[in-house]
């Protein structure tokens, strides 16, 4: 079954189940869970744990051995098989529903996984661990949610923060909630219980954000001016290469012109993303953004993407940057037009 993050403290507190999966696109809670379920497996008399790593090399029959060893230990056993790829190939595959079909009395497993995709959430093996056992997707939360999850955090160290620390401490660990924790941590051992203004936010926590080319087109999407600008700051800074954030930016603007060809041309909204092959939730972010770019927009900015292709390739002369802000600007412009 599927379990809500938020739930586990609670489910911890009853007897534990035989199997638990975890996996998501953030490490750190990832990590948190794991330690949670190992220590409530402990406090439930699971007294003997086998760690197995299933990387380069690793042997299938390893987890088979480990659910079968219960009787030379003489108590309960935890066993925690990670795999770093989420990848276990088709002999990993077959092990793990054998494992899940035939488990053992006094045997929990414990399954960490990284971040997966959607084809994986369909595999058999995956379906089986999500059947037989307790499954956590942990995911970073996104920017708008993560003022309030750094307020959780300060407050277990009886601490608060204002609005607009919150707000800067956000801005400034975004996409890097293991930094984060570490700055968190920090001010406990900075500040005393009680408020943290902005001031002493600004002088204790350094700017560890990490930015990456998703969240860009995702700021595109949403016309978010300023936070295009953040990123594409960020980006520059880290030193990414040019070709991916043109790419990021390419990309949008071409499923952009191409759905807005589609809709000038008689079709529905769901037939030009049913062509455009854009489905899900990813249909409200395009909606919102075609109402406001026209076609001779959007006409403009492919020409200047491939203006910037140019730069990239030493055939024009300009300041890259600037253009790719000038882009983002272009098509986060707030002029609305009917979809």
């Amino acid at each position: 079954m599927q379990l809500h993050p938020d739930q586990l403290a609670e489910h911890l507190a009853k007897p534990l189940a035989s199997l638990y999966l975890l996996h998501g696109d953030e490490p750190l809670l990832i990590l948190e869970a794991a330690d949670a379920i190992r220590a409530a497996a402990r406090a439930q008399s699971y007294d003997e744990r086998e760690v197995l790593v299933a990387g380069a090399g690793f042997r299938w029959d390893q987890l088979a051995q480990a659910g079968g060893n219960l009787s030379l230990f003489g108590g309960n056993l935890l066993i925690d098989l990670r795999i770093p790829t989420g990848k276990p190939g088709r002999e990993g595959g077959e092990a793990l529903q054998r494992h899940c079909e035939k488990r053992s009395q006094g045997v929990l497993t414990l399954v960490t996984l990284p971040q997966i995709d959607w084809q994986t959430k369909k595999s058999a093996w995956f379906t089986a661990l999500v059947n037989h056992g307790v499954a956590l997707e942990l995911n970073a939360p996104p920017l708008p949610q993560l003022p309030q999850w750094i307020a959780m955090r300060l407050a277990r160290q009886k601490q608060s923060a204002t609005p607009e620390a919150l707000e800067f401490i956000a801005a400034h660990v975004e996409g890097n909630l293991l930094a984060a924790h570490q700055e968190i941590r920090k001010l406990g051992l900075l500040h005393p219980a009680g408020a943290i203004s902005l001031e002493q936010a600004q002088a204790a926590v350094m700017d560890v954000a990490r930015y990456d080319v998703d969240k860009l087109r995702a700021a595109l999407l949403a016309g978010d001016a300023p936070r295009c600008a953040r990123l594409l700051e960020g980006l520059r800074a880290e030193d990414t290469a040019p070709p991916l954030v043109l790419w990021a930016l390419a990309q949008e603007t071409r499923t952009l012109a191409q759905l807005r060809a589609q809709l000038d041309r008689g079709a529905s909204f769901d037939a030009a993303c049913s062509a455009a092959r854009v489905f899900g939730a990813r249909q409200g972010a395009y909606r919102g953004a075609l109402q406001r770019c026209p076609t001779p927009l959007l006409r403009a900015a492919l020409l200047q993407a491939a203006r910037i292709d140019r730069m990239i390739k030493g055939l024009a002369r300009g300041d890259l940057w600037d253009e790719f802000l000038q882009l983002a600007l272009r098509l986060t412009q707030t002029k609305r037009v009917a979809t």
